[in-house]
């Protein structure tokens, strides 16, 4: 029988295992499994519904909407959580997550602004606008990927990386949004 460390084996004990490893393996998920629906009709409608609702919201709205998602994380059927997880979007999402059989530990899609639309499950804060998975793909126009190093994810607290996309207008092909699906790095070996 032949031994298989674990992913958190491997990071812990050795910490030249770069997560750059698990980059080919990530791209190459993203290009096989998540290409085919990221941009599917009913994720691009949800986008742009809240675009258009949130149109003219400021930073300081934001900030005060991410503060209470926080406060309520452990609360997850109250305000602002329960919107964003009860709704067909995030029902489609959960439905990948579980035909994923464990690959797919969360995903979640992001407006204009870096506001959770919908998601598998609860995130640990509803603002993603300033962090990398945001930034890198809707701040950077269509066709934008962002590939995370693999690491504990507090969310999920399973060791993952996070591929994210641009989502775009179909009829415009302009960025309206984003796409984050945090991916079991075990999986992957």
């Amino acid at each position: 029988m032949r031994f298989v460390p674990t992913v958190a084996a491997l990071l812990l004990a050795a910490p030249v295992y770069a997560a750059d490893e698990f980059t080919p393996a990530l791209q190459a998920y993203m290009e096989d499994e998540i290409s085919g629906w990221a941009n599917a009709p009913e994720i691009v409608a949800a986008i742009k519904a809240q675009n258009e609702a949130r149109d003219g919201i400021t930073q300081a709205q934001i900030d005060e909407m991410d503060q209470a998602w926080r406060a309520s994380v452990g609360s997850p059927s109250s305000d602002p959580i329960a919107p964003i997880l009860n709704n067909p979007v995030s029902d489609s999402l959960r439905a990948r997550v579980e035909e994923s059989m464990g690959t797919i530990t969360e995903v979640f899609v992001m407006g204009a602004h870096g506001l959770n639309v919908a998601a598998s499950d609860v995130t640990s804060d509803m603002w993603q606008g300033d962090e990398a998975k945001f930034q890198d793909t809707f701040g950077k126009g269509a066709d934008s990927v962002h590939i995370s190093e693999v690491e504990l994810d507090e969310s999920t607290q399973r060791y993952q990386g996070q591929i994210s996309v641009t989502i775009v207008d179909p009829e415009t092909g302009s960025p309206i949004g984003a796409i984050t699906v945090g991916v079991d790095a075990e999986s992957l070996l």
